[in-house]
């Protein structure tokens, strides 16, 4: 009989590249990571990984083993849906990761719809944008991802994960009161020879540059600021200009205009692992979300 435990280290293998980034992940030793493989290997009885000095491979075998471990998981997770519903209540904790700008429009209400019909069941929340929430989603630290993606990014979703729509985000065009008719006007083209302030690194931060080139430049990043305060002080001040999802607008300073940016959009969705999607404490909670 295969372990799952072991499964899943082969398939996070495949993945990462390296069994050091599977340790990371799992959060134990490269040597516990490579003792198990070991048993792996020995409970198949066959090789399923190529050793050459440091770095490690997989064989053919070993490939095929780690594109079935999605199945078995799902499998298992159907499997475990199936005996929860036998249980008219719904108890015990769910683990929620969520990204900031979504928190007071979605994940806090939908908690609070869950646990008002539910008194034995605890949200336990996790902030942090999609990057960092599906990979725990993925190795079951949490039970649901409210995240989003950029359609003209191309970003897809892992292996072994499933999504469901929640809605649309439209993006706006956030500059100082003074310019709001030049935006009215020229739409982004006009804000080519203004300084923009915008989140280091990101979905979000790629989705403005490739907004801007799309609209014949390329801008002048004079500010970089982690927070959506901090971006929409910088633009109140009149020192930048941005763009920024309409969820992260509920708290506009005086002084900054919001313009529609025309075709530019994010998809926000709840994301489960394949196999969870009819488990009770799931499908409440898309309910609550849908509501």
């Amino acid at each position: 009989m295969i372990d799952v435990r072991r499964l899943v280290l082969l398939r996070d293998l495949a993945e990462y590249q390296t069994v050091t980034a599977v340790a990371e992940v799992h959060q134990v030793t490269a040597s516990a990571v490579s003792q198990q493989l070991r048993a792996l290997e020995a409970e198949v009885g066959r090789p399923l990984l190529l050793r050459e000095g440091r770095t490690v491979r997989l064989t053919s075998a070993g490939q095929t083993l780690a594109r079935r471990c999605e199945e078995v998981l799902a499998t298992l997770e159907r499997a475990a849906a199936e005996v929860r519903e036998l249980d008219d209540r719904l108890a015990g904790e769910l683990a929620v990761g969520c990204f900031t700008s979504a928190f007071a429009e979605l994940a806090l209400p939908m908690a609070s719809s869950l646990t008002g019909a539910h008194p034995q069941l605890r949200v336990r929340f996790t902030e942090g944008e999609p990057e960092q929430t599906l990979p725990m989603l993925k190795q079951r630290r949490l039970d649901l991802v409210i995240a989003y993606r950029y359609g003209h990014l191309g970003t897809t979703l892992p292996t072994g994960l499933v999504s469901r729509r929640l809605r649309e985000d439209p993006f706006l065009i956030v500059v100082p009161e003074r310019l709001r008719g030049l935006v009215e006007q020229e739409g982004l083209s006009g804000l080519r020879e203004h300084p923009w302030v915008t989140f280091p690194r990101g979905a979000c931060h790629d989705a403005v540059l490739n907004a801007c080139r799309t609209a014949g430049f390329t801008p002048e990043l004079a500010h970089l600021a982690s927070s959506i305060s901090v971006t929409l002080d910088v633009v109140a001040a009149g020192l930048g200009v941005s763009m920024l999802p309409a969820l992260a607008t509920h708290a506009v300073p005086p002084g900054v205009a919001l313009v529609p940016a025309e075709g530019l959009q994010r998809t926000v969705e709840l994301v489960v692992r394949a196999g969870t999607e009819e488990q009770p404490v799931i499908a409440a909670a898309l309910a609550a979300l849908l509501r």
